[in-house]
């Protein structure tokens, strides 16, 4: 009887001691408002995603950091694999450098691929997989990964869409079962959509009213079925960008540079006919990995690279810092991972460092993000009480933001001084950063910057946006900061 006591208590403590999965989901190109966990009354149906969120954490205030360039994906996938701030990133070329801090050692360690996410869960004893798009990521820390199933999929089939992906990662779960590997997995599951050209499944398309429109001379018919505009929607952003001839916002097929109606209402259809074929392969996933008896010790997040405006604003891309393109969604559910939602307050360059904690892996020293377990575990609501962004990826300095409490400061400073605007909202008050253009005649949903009443406000979030950028290293001051 001992000796089965003492048995007992020995496979309980091995059990105890398994070290945890991780499937990491990262879409492409995706607001967070596209979604009903975010958004109740999209039209977008979820239900995998739904399903995360109500048995898992829900964050509302998630962010990547910013980019120094158009491709915004390429410095946001940089954070997330080596846990640094977006001045402090490495380039996807060892022979170019990443921008104005890029030769400088302290500020981007060489061989940072060493400690990204796959090589620390290397030498924590993980297996470790990925899929995802071909490109513009981190590839020094992709190749880093024991097994890479790599390809650009933004087609409207199984084979050359996001059906691709999901079927890697079950071959991936296959063979590890076929071999009996008791490893702990950490799984990068990469989509490539709904990334443009979105080109949706053709019964998916029919079923948000969108069609794949090619013709520049015409537009999109209406249809009934197609998702409402957004509600802050504009025809014209009220001034430039300062990104001239930038992609996004000229040369995207379907959209060009077209903000009516009939075109953003059928680009939202498309994007959500892509968005829910991206769930239906997480569903799948999901579903092998609890039939492999793993999905209690599997913590699983879902998030994307970045938002996207798709006629918020009057804008297409990605290249600006307004809630719907700065914020990501973020999703975790796991073991012990407290359900409901969460302010948080994290960047999406945390990642690396919570992973870690999670797996009880010490973080390489390299790493500049925060652990957000405390946050996960319901001992904490943030982690830190002011977010900073940056967009530089035309004309410089470009476009930064501060964010603390319920305030929000936005600057412009483009096209050579052309261009300086400064914005102040309220989100409380102005969840949707109304500007003068949308006509709500009310004095708290529009830009406060000008107003009297708020001057002490402006003042004080200048001086914390200056702070920030100093902080980080930001190498292009504003026009008004000395």
């Amino acid at each position: 009887m001992r000796f089965l006591i003492l048995l007992s208590l020995a496979l309980t403590a091995s059990l105890s001691a398994k070290k945890p999965n991780f499937l990491f989901i990262i879409v492409d190109d995706q607001s967070p408002f596209d979604l009903k966990v975010y958004h109740p009354k999209s039209a977008l149906e979820t239900p995998n995603i739904d399903q995360l969120a109500s048995s898992g954490l829900v964050f509302d205030g998630s962010y990547h950091m910013g980019s120094w360039m158009g491709a915004v994906c390429t410095c946001s996938r940089h954070m997330i694999m080596t846990g640094r701030s977006v001045w402090h990133l490495p380039s996807n070329n060892p022979k170019k450098k990443t921008g104005p801090n890029g030769n400088n050692p302290r500020l981007v360690p060489p061989n940072l691929e060493k400690n990204s996410l796959a090589a620390v869960f290397n030498r924590a004893g993980y297996d470790t997989m990925r899929t995802c798009k071909r490109g513009n990521s981190f590839s020094g820390a992709n190749n880093q990964f024991q097994v890479v199933k790599d390809a650009t999929k933004r087609g409207d089939t199984d084979e050359t869409g996001s059906h691709w992906h999901g079927q890697q990662v079950l071959d991936y779960l296959d063979s590890r079962e076929s071999t009996e590997d008791e490893d702990p997995f950490l799984i990068y599951f990469g989509f490539s959509h709904p990334h443009d050209e979105r080109n949706g499944k053709p019964e998916l398309l029919d079923k948000y009213g969108a069609k794949n429109h090619r013709d520049k001379k015409s537009l999109p018919a209406l249809d009934p079925k197609q998702p409402e505009l957004p509600i802050n929607y504009l025809s014209k952003h009220p001034f430039s960008h300062g990104h001239p001839n930038l992609r996004d916002e000229v040369s995207v097929p379907g959209v060009w540079k077209n903000r009516d109606e009939a075109t953003i209402r059928n680009e939202i259809g498309r994007e959500f006919a892509c968005s829910e074929n991206i769930d239906i392969q997480i569903g799948r996933v999901l579903k092998k990995i609890e039939a492999m008896g793993e999905l209690d010790n599997t913590y699983i997040i879902y998030t994307s690279d970045h938002g996207m405006a798709i006629g918020r604003h009057g804008l297409q891309g990605k290249q600006n810092l307004y809630e719907h393109t700065w914020r990501v969604p973020y999703i975790v559910k796991g073991p012990g991972v407290k359900k409901g939602r969460v302010q948080g307050n994290i960047y999406l360059l945390d990642t690396l460092a919570t992973l870690c904690d999670l797996a009880d892996i010490k973080p390489p020293s390299t790493n500049e993000g925060t652990s957000f377990k405390p946050v996960l575990t319901g001992d904490k609501k943030t982690i830190r009480d002011t977010l900073f962004g940056v967009y530089a990826g035309g004309t410089k300095p470009g476009m930064r933001s501060v964010k603390k409490g319920d305030w929000k400061l936005v600057k412009f400073d483009v096209l050579d001084g052309q261009v300086r605007e400064t914005q102040l909202f309220n989100l409380k008050e102005n969840p949707n950063e109304f500007l003068p253009e949308h006509r709500k005649n009310n004095p708290k949903l529009t830009n406060l910057a000008t107003l009297k009443e708020h001057a002490a406000k402006l003042k004080e979030m200048e001086a914390l946006l200056k702070s920030e950028m100093e902080r980080f290293n930001d190498p292009y001051p504003l026009w008004n900061q000395k």
